[in-house]
C-alpha cells in the first residue's frame, strides 16, 4: 500500500490508452484520493443497478465499495477509440476473487493534456 499523500508524485495520464492502467495502479494503492484525481469533477459513475451517481464526489462514494474490499484489480483494455480529446474505451476487469465486468467509459483530455474519466460504467460491456 501506498502512504496517503503519495499520489502527488504520480502523474496522469497523457495518452487515453493508459487511463485504464493508471486506475489499477491506483486502486491497488487503496488511496481514494489518488482514485479521485483520474475523474472529472462532473464525472457519471453507473453502478451494476443502472442508477448513475454524478460529481466526483459520489464517484467516490461509489469507488469506495470497491476499495473497501481490500483486493487488487486486473485491467484488460479490448478497445480505445480516439476522436480527438474524447476516447471510449472498452476494459475488462477484474477485483481478484470478487467481481468482473467489462467496462464502457468515455475518457476526455482535459486543458493540462491529461485524460480523465467522464463516464465510468464499469459494467457497461453486458
Amino acid at each position: 500500500m501506498t502512504h496517503p499523500g503519495a499520489e502527488s508524485a504520480r502523474t496522469l495520464p497523457t495518452r487515453a490508452r493508459d487511463v485504464p492502467a493508471a486506475f489499477a495502479e491506483r486502486f491497488n494503492s487503496g488511496d481514494a484520493r489518488a482514485v479521485r484525481e483520474l475523474y472529472e469533477e462532473g464525472a457519471v459513475f453507473v453502478p451494476e443497478s443502472g442508477a448513475a451517481v454524478r460529481g466526483a464526489d459520489a464517484v467516490a462514494r461509489e469507488n469506495a465499495g470497491f476499495l473497501g474490499l481490500g483486493l487488487p484489480i486486473a485491467v484488460r483494455p479490448r478497445q480505445v477509440h480516439v476522436a480527438g480529446d474524447v476516447a471510449l474505451l472498452t476494459v475488462d476487469w477484474e477485483i481478484e476473487g470478487k467481481a468482473s465486468g467489462t467496462a464502457t467509459d468515455v475518457v476526455r483530455r482535459g486543458e493540462d493534456g491529461h485524460w480523465r474519466y467522464v463516464i465510468d460504467s464499469p459494467f457497461g460491456g453486458v
